[in-house]
């Protein structure tokens, strides 16, 4: 009954926006349609992320998406690329959500240390020291 009420949700919601945007669509239509597209691919995220989500983990990412819109995206594409390729098992708790933000955390870490640069000075440059030596 879920599914059949989230697809009912989604028609009346798509047809709100059919309505909407025929004057906001220009000239060549289309900019309705990529609105429509984009809102359609949300939904099927929204719906998957429903699915593989625990409340709780919802409810953290969901804080996370008010501080930093684009760690919240990170995490929603990550956790959908192991959905689709059959890695979750069960239901993603508030603690797994958690350890997988840590190695987020220190992959980020490590590609900032890698990203260092060092500055070294050449040798037997011309320096300041040297006019000292020939006096």
């Amino acid at each position: 009954m879920a599914d059949a009420e989230l697809e009912e949700i989604r028609r009346a919601r798509l047809a709100q926006l059919q309505q909407q945007g025929g004057p906001r669509g220009g000239p060549s239509g289309d900019g309705g349609q990529d609105e429509q597209r984009r809102q359609a691919e949300s939904d099927r995220r929204a719906s998957i992320l429903n699915q593989i989500l625990d409340p709780a983990a919802a409810d953290r990412l969901g804080r996370i998406r008010l501080v930093k819109e684009s760690r919240a995206t990170d995490i929603e594409n990550r956790l959908l690329m192991l959905a689709q390729s059959g890695q979750l098992r069960q239901k993603v708790t508030e603690q797994q959500l958690k350890e997988l933000l840590n190695a987020v955390a220190e992959n980020q870490r490590k590609e900032e240390e890698e990203q260092k640069i060092v500055i070294s000075r050449r040798k037997g440059a011309w320096d300041d020291d040297d006019d000292l030596l020939d006096l």
